[in-house]
């Protein structure tokens, strides 16, 4: 099977591959409006993970947003008036964006949103259906939900609570206060703060990292993860015993103990 080639279904949303293949680099590109979410952008998304999904040389996906304003910040309502009534637009809007959201945090490889600027409403959706989060400086994050009377989706509040805890979430959501990078980093929002001329330097260092390393104990980390955030007796423990199992079974493990042995730097290959 050939090389795939990634297609962005609006210019809306733009997407590349970095020169060695393993990251794929989606960026929301609507920056007159500060990259504001809509429903083609929405549904840009979904199609351009599952070719990921089925592509063996990519080991991350990176999630930004075009131009130095923002990453997202939130819904792009403009399109609603536009379209043949707000109830459906809405509708249509939340549908999009649910499957996007899910899609993004059932992908079975690591994922990574890269914050600059503003991180607002859907914005903060969107960095916490990924694995993992970085942000410059210069980063602003709010859940505006409240000043704007919307129903929040119960997958969101619960992304929320996982990352910061019930009171944190309670504090954000209630107040739909902004907060900078320092206090989303204290509070765990995000990962990890660089300056506004580090993030380059500190995106690099997670694509090299994740490009190194051996990919399937990586995603057999990161679902397992997953089952340990569900209620005890929803955790499929043959499962993680199956996933631990074809660690062992590689041939990425026996590369890595070779290399170990050799004093050389493993090549993982994925099998």
């Amino acid at each position: 099977m050939g090389k795939i080639q990634y297609q962005s279904t609006t210019d809306r949303v733009k997407v590349w591959l970095d020169g060695d293949g393993a990251t794929l680099n989606i960026q929301f590109n609507n920056p007159e409006r500060h990259n504001a979410l809509s429903v083609d952008m929405w549904e840009a998304v979904t199609p351009l993970l599952a070719q990921a999904e089925l592509d063996s040389d990519i080991r991350l996906v990176v999630f930004s947003g075009a131009g130095e304003k923002a990453f997202v910040s939130g819904a792009d309502i403009s399109q609603f008036e536009d379209m043949r009534a707000a109830k459906e637009a809405v509708t249509r809007y939340e549908m999009m964006a649910e499957q996007a959201l899910m899609g993004i945090y059932n992908f079975s490889k690591p994922t990574l949103a890269c914050i600059r600027g503003y991180c607002i409403g859907g914005g903060v959706n969107v960095a916490m259906s990924c694995d993992i989060r970085i942000a410059s400086d210069d980063a602003v994050f709010s859940i505006p939900a409240a000043r704007l009377g919307l129903g929040y989706r119960y997958s969101a509040l619960k992304n929320l609570v996982d990352l910061v805890g019930p009171a944190v979430a309670k504090d954000l959501f209630f107040t739909a206060r902004r907060i900078d990078a320092q206090e989303a980093n204290r509070v765990g929002l995000i990962t990890r703060v660089a300056s506004v001329d580090g993030l380059a330097e500190l995106l690099s260092e997670y694509k090299q990292a994740l490009a190194a390393n051996a990919p399937i104990t990586v995603c057999a980390g990161k679902s397992i993860i997953r089952e340990i955030l569900k209620p005890s007796p929803e955790i499929d423990h043959e499962h993680c015993r199956t996933l631990i199992k074809n660690c062992f079974e590689s041939e990425d493990y026996a590369e890595g103990r070779r290399a170990f042995m050799e004093k050389r730097k493993p090549v993982f290959r994925g099998k």
